[in-house]
């Protein structure tokens, strides 16, 4: 359920994602799930690839900042209430950012979140009956 997740962050210029993914995609690392958020400067590409600590070495080698996280990766049903049901498990838990993606082992959706309580909200979602998916 605890997956690293990579973070890099990028000039806000014509061009400059593409540049990024040319270098992902170059080193063949694979992109699971991807998520940007923006300024007028600058933004944030955080993404799930099959290999994260491969892909900081090369990002920094092309003199990109990057870092890796922790994040949580949770399977939920196709089905109206299930990210609601998730959410009041986490209801004192602060929830920072969350973005989705179709899990590669069956299609369900799978909700990335990062929250400030890794290990307790582990804990809540597996006791609820709540898994990670077998394969990212």
């Amino acid at each position: 359920m605890i997956t690293k997740q990579i973070s890099i962050f990028i000039e806000n210029r014509h061009g400059r994602l593409a540049e990024v993914t040319d270098i992902i995609a170059k080193n063949g690392i694979n992109i699971r799930a991807l998520s940007v958020a923006d300024t007028t400067s600058f933004g944030i590409l955080r993404l799930i690839v099959d290999d994260p600590e491969r892909l900081e070495g090369i990002l920094r080698e092309n003199r990109i900042t990057a870092s890796i996280t922790s994040v949580l990766t949770v399977c939920i049903g196709d089905k109206p209430g299930a990210l609601v049901d998730l959410l009041r498990k986490l209801e004192d838990i602060q929830i920072e950012y969350m973005y989705t993606y179709i899990s590669a082992d069956g299609g369900d959706a799978c909700i990335i979140l990062r929250v400030d309580r890794d290990e307790e909200a582990v804990h809540r979602l597996t006791a609820a009956g709540f898994r990670g998916p077998d394969k990212i």
